[in-house]
């Protein structure tokens, strides 16, 4: 059995909810997964956007949320869940707009790409601070034991 990430809002492939965007309430969309390894420590979660700013010409992956250390027992987050709701644990890394938490979808022309990756860890990683995707995935390189991935399109 391989790890899968499903959101109860989109199929993978499938167009990203405006809720879920800038143009909508700009909150996380709910998230699940399953068949995590039985020896994962924590589970890690970035979201990005490798087509920004324009699909036909690419010049920067934008990332919109960063977690980490989320415990391997939680199998979900809900739609909108907060810094303050996050399981017992979870860490939150910056985003590319230099915020902790998720931003939403906000492409300026073209469709774009969103990538959620979650990690299976075999570890749980110190506190990393205002971290960001280069360092997490630094910090999580030789730990990782499966990853799995959602992708949602979205074009304004």
């Amino acid at each position: 059995m391989s790890m899968h990430l499903v959101s109860q809002a989109f199929a993978s492939g499938d167009n990203i909810p405006p809720m879920y965007t800038c143009d909508g309430e700009n909150i996380s969309p709910p998230l699940s997964w399953f068949d995590v390894p039985p020896e994962t420590k924590s589970l890690a979660l970035i979201v990005d956007d490798p087509d920004a700013p324009d699909p036909a010409a690419p010049r920067k992956t934008w990332v919109h949320w960063v977690l980490y250390n989320i415990p391997p027992g939680v199998h979900d987050l809900r739609a909108g869940i907060g810094s303050q709701d996050l399981p017992a644990g979870t860490k939150q890394g910056v985003n590319d707009w230099d915020r902790f938490g998720y931003g939403g979808p906000c492409p300026p022309i073209g469709c774009h790409r969103y990538f959620y990756n979650l990690y299976a860890l075999d570890t749980v990683l110190p506190d990393l601070g205002a971290t960001n995707k280069p360092s997490l995935l630094n910090a999580i390189r030789g730990h990782i034991l499966e990853q799995t991935q959602l992708l949602g399109l979205y074009q304004r």
